[in-house]
C-alpha cells in the first residue's frame, strides 16, 4: 500500500505563526504591487492612515477614520495572510526534505580505481559505486548491477524498491538509501539541480508562476476595479451637485476615507485577496499526495484534460513480462530451443531476458555461460527492430551460431530479409504465426527464436494487469476522459490487455515517433492530452503533452521530460491529479463567482445608505432611504460595516481556498449550475446578513 505523505493540519500552529509574520513583511509595495486589487486596497490604506495622522496632528479625533483606517490595513494583511499560509505549507515540507540533504560522500571510479569525494564535486557523467547502507550521492542511472534501494525519505513509502540497469527502473534519486547488493551509477545533474533540490523549490512555490487562466482572471479583477475607480470618483461631483440641486448647504459627506471605503468594498477583493493562495495550495494538495507538480500550469491543464495516453508496460501491466513456457516447432527438441533461447539472453540484462535464462536453468538445468569465454556478439534489443540475439563464431570445430528472438513481425522480416524463404520454413512459420496469435489473444506474449535462419519455436512471456485498474479507468470516463493505451506488442497482444484493463483505445505496436504523433494528432483537434510513462523511448510524448506524468521509478530521461512525476509510480493516480485540477478550477471559479456576487450585494447595501438624505425636506430623510431595504442605522454605520465584512470575509475563506471544493464527477453544466445557486446566490445573500449583524453590533457598541 502506498504511503501518503503526512497531511498539515490546515492551520497548524507553527504555519499559522510564521504566516502572520510573513503578513507583515509582504506589505512590502514590490511585493503588494503584484497582486494589483490588493494593491489599490494599500495604496487606499496608505491615503486614509495620511488623512488620520494629519487629523491627529491637527487637534482632531475622528474614531471613524480611525476605524476605517485600521480595517483597512486588516483587510490587506488578511489577503497577505491568506497568501502566506499557502506559502507556508508547502515551506514546511520543504523543510522536511532540506533535512534529507547531508554531506554525503561519494565513491567516484577515475580509470578503474576509486576515489572519496564529496557529493557536491560530483559532475555529470561521472560513475560512482554504491553498496549496502550507502546514500546515493546524486540523481543518477543504474549502468550496472541490481540493488535494493529505501525511498521512504522522497516518495514516503516503506516498502524497498529494486534498481537496476537496463529497463526502466534504472534512474536513482539523491539522498535514498541502498539496502542491499552493489551498482555503479552514472551522475545525471551536478550538485544544486538534482530531484531533490528541484522537488524543494516546487513544494515551497519558489518558482511558481501565474498560469494562463489566473493571468486572464487578474486581467478580469484589474478591469472590474478600474471601472469602480472611476465610477467612485464620479461619485463625488454627482454628490456635490446634487447637494447643490436640492439646497443642502452642508458640505459634501463623501469624505476621502469613505471613497476608499467604498473603492475597496466595490472591487473584488475577495477573489483578489485569495487568488494566489488558490494557486498555491492547489500544488500543495499535489505533493501530498506525493505527486510533484513541475508547475502551477500542469496542476490546471489537469483539470481540463480529454484524453489520456498510457504505456502498457509499467503503467497498466506490472511491467516484469516473465518467461512461462518453451513451445518447440515440430523437429526441434525443446532443450535445443531453450538453451538457444538462454543463449540470446545472457546478455540481456531486461527482466525478460533474465526470466528466459531462469526458466531455462529451472526447466533443463541449463547454466548460464560466460559471453566473453564463447567470443559472442551480443546483438541488444531496439525498439525499431524488435528484435536481440547473439552471433557466436566457429571456434576449435564448434559450428558458427546466429541466435535472434524478437516479435512475430520482426521475426518474419528477419528470415524474408536473410532469404530463407524455403516451403519448410515457410510451413513452420505460419503454425508458429497461428501458435503466436493464440499466445496474444490469451494475454501472452510470444518471441520467436531462430538458430542460422532455422526457426526452433516460441517463448511465451506473461504479462500481469495491475490490480483495481480497470475501475479506475472506469472512474476516469465517468470524468470524460478517454483512455488510449499505447504498446510496442502486436495487435493482438493489445487488445487481449486493452480489454482486460478496460481502456477505450489503444494502439499497437507503437515506436516513440506514434507515440509523439498521436498527442499531436489529438492537440490538433483541439483536446488537451495527458500522457503517462516511465521510459527513455517515452521521454518525446511526455514533453509534448499537455500533462506529462512520468513515473518516479522510471528513467532520469523520462522524469526530466515530464511536467509532474509522481513519486509512488502508480498510474491510477492520474485520476487523483485530475481531480485536483478539476478542484483547483472550481474553487477559483466559485470563489470568483461569490467574488462578484458580494460586489453586487455590497453596492445594494451600501450606497441607498449613505444618500437616504439627498434630497430630504427638513432633516428628514429623502426618496432614496426607500432603497435602504436594510435598513442601516446611518450611512457611516453602513460604511463602516461594509468594510469590517470585506475585511472578514477574506479570512474566513481562507479554509475553502486551501482546501478547496470537494470534486464531484459531474458534467461542466452541472457544475455550473450549482456553483450559481450556492456562490452564486449565496454570495449575493451573505452580505445583506452579515452587513447588517454587524451594524447592529456597531451601533450597540457605540463605535459610530
Amino acid at each position: 500500500m502506498n504511503m501518503k505523505r503526512k497531511t498539515t493540519k490546515l492551520f497548524d500552529k507553527a504555519i499559522a505563526s510564521r504566516a502572520l509574520a510573513d503578513a507583515f513583511v509582504k506589505l512590502d509595495p514590490r511585493l503588494e504591487v503584484k497582486n494589483p486589487v490588493m494593491f489599490v486596497v494599500f495604496l487606499g490604506a496608505i491615503l486614509t492612515s495620511i488623512v488620520v495622522i494629519g487629523e491627529l496632528l491637527a487637534g482632531k479625533f475622528v474614531g471613524f477614520n480611525i476605524q476605517i483606517m485600521i480595517w483597512l490595513w486588516l483587510t490587506v494583511l488578511f489577503a497577505n495572510f491568506a497568501e502566506a499560509v499557502a506559502e507556508g505549507r508547502g515551506k514546511a515540507q520543504a523543510d522536511s526534505l532540506r533535512k534529507m540533504r547531508t554531506k554525503t560522500m561519494a565513491r567516484r571510479l577515475v580509470d578503474d580505481r576509486e576515489e572519496k569525494v564529496t557529493a557536491a564535486e560530483l559532475k555529470i557523467d561521472d560513475m560512482v559505486i554504491c553498496e549496502a547502507g550507502d546514500i546515493i550521492p546524486g540523481d543518477g542511472e543504474v549502468i550496472e548491477g541490481i540493488a535494493s534501494v529505501d525511498e521512504s525519505a522522497i516518495t514516503g513509502e516503506s516498502a524497498p524498491v529494486i534498481r537496476e540497469s537496463g529497463g526502466d527502473r534504472s534512474a536513482v534519486t539523491s539522498g535514498t538509501r541502498v539496502l542491499s547488493d552493489k551498482i555503479i551509477i552514472r551522475i545525471t545533474s551536478e550538485a544544486g539541480n538534482t530531484f531533490l533540490d528541484r522537488m524543494i523549490a516546487m513544494v515551497e512555490g519558489a518558482r511558481r508562476r501565474k498560469t494562463p487562466n489566473e493571468i486572464a482572471l487578474s486581467i478580469l479583477l484589474i478591469a472590474l476595479t478600474a471601472i469602480f475607480i472611476i465610477v467612485v470618483i464620479s461619485l463625488l461631483p454627482f454628490d456635490i451637485y446634487s447637494e447643490k440641486a436640492a439646497g443642502m448647504l452642508a458640505p459634501s459627506a463623501l469624505t476621502l476615507p469613505i471613497l476608499v471605503s467604498l473603492l475597496v468594498c466595490l472591487a473584488p477583493t475577495t477573489i483578489g485577496g485569495l487568488l494566489s493562495a488558490i494557486g498555491i495550495s492547489g500544488m500543495d494538495r499535489m505533493i501530498q499526495r506525493n505527486v510533484l507538480a513541475v508547475s502551477g500550469r500542469a496542476v490546471e491543464a489537469a483539470g481540463d484534460i480529454d484524453v489520456l495516453l498510457l504505456d502498457k508496460t509499467g503503467t497498466i501491466t506490472l511491467g516484469n513480462r516473465m518467461a512461462t513456457e518453451f513451445i518447440p516447432a515440430a523437429s526441434v527438441n525443446v532443450e535445443r530451443l531453450a538453451d538457444a533461447a538462454q543463449l540470446a539472453s545472457l546478455a540481456d540484462e531486461t527482466p525478460e531476458g533474465r526470466s528466459i535464462v531462469v526458466l531455462a536453468k529451472e526447466r533443463f538445468g541449463l547454466r548460464g555461460r560466460d559471453i566473453k569465454e564463447l567470443q559472442a556478439r551480443f546483438v541488444p534489443f531496439s525498439a525499431q527492430t524488435q528484435m536481440s540475439g547473439v552471433d557466436i563464431p566457429a571456434v576449435d570445430g564448434r559450428p558458427a551460431r546466429s541466435i535472434r528472438k524478437g516479435s512475430l513481425e520482426s521475426i518474419r522480416k528477419y528470415l524474408a530479409e536473410s532469404g530463407a524463404t524455403d516451403q519448410a520454413s515457410s510451413m513452420d512459420m505460419n503454425v508458429a504465426l497461428m501458435i503466436g496469435t493464440d499466445i496474444a489473444m490469451a494475454g501472452g506474449t510470444p518471441l520467436l527464436v531462430v538458430e542460422n535462419l532455422e526457426l526452433l519455436g516460441i517463448i511465451q512471456l506473461k504479462d500481469v494487469v495491475k490490480g483495481g485498474i480497470k475501475e479506475r479507468f472506469e472512474q476516469l470516463r465517468a470524468m470524460g476522459i478517454r483512455t488510449v493505451m499505447i504498446t510496442g506488442d502486436n495487435p493482438f497482444t493489445a487488445a487481449s490487455i486493452a480489454a482486460e484493463a478496460g481502456v477505450d483505445d489503444f494502439i499497437a505496436q507503437a515506436t516513440p515517433e506514434t507515440k509523439l504523433q498521436c498527442i499531436r494528432e489529438e492537440q490538433a483537434q483541439g483536446r488537451l492530452v495527458a500522457m503517462i510513462g516511465d521510459g527513455t523511448n517515452d521521454a518525446p510524448a511526455l514533453a509534448q503533452a499537455d500533462v506529462g506524468v512520468a513515473m518516479n521509478s522510471g528513467t532520469q530521461a523520462a522524469r526530466e521530460a515530464g511536467n509532474m512525476v509522481d513519486l509512488d509510480s502508480n498510474p491510477t493516480k492520474l485520476i487523483e491529479i485530475v481531480e485536483i485540477g478539476k478542484q483547483l478550477l472550481m474553487t477559483r471559479g466559485a470563489l470568483t463567482t461569490f467574488s462578484i456576487a458580494n460586489d453586487v450585494a455590497k453596492y445594494f447595501a451600501i450606497l441607498p445608505a449613505l444618500f437616504s438624505t439627498l434630497y430630504a425636506v427638513a432633516g428628514g430623510v429623502g426618496p432614496l432611504a426607500a432603497l435602504n431595504i436594510m435598513k442601516l442605522t446611518s450611512p457611516q454605520s453602513a460604511i463602516l460595516s461594509a468594510v469590517i465584512f470585506n475585511a472578514l470575509i477574506i479570512i474566513a475563506l481562507v479554509p475553502l481556498a486551501l482546501r478547496g471544493i470537494k470534486y464531484r464527477p459531474l458534467g461542466a453544466n452541472a457544475i455550473l449550475i450549482r456553483n450559481l445557486m450556492i456562490y452564486g446566490v449565496g454570495g449575493f445573500i451573505v452580505p445583506f446578513i452579515g452587513i447588517k449583524l454587524i451594524d447592529i453590533l456597531i451601533v450597540a457598541l457605540k463605535l459610530v
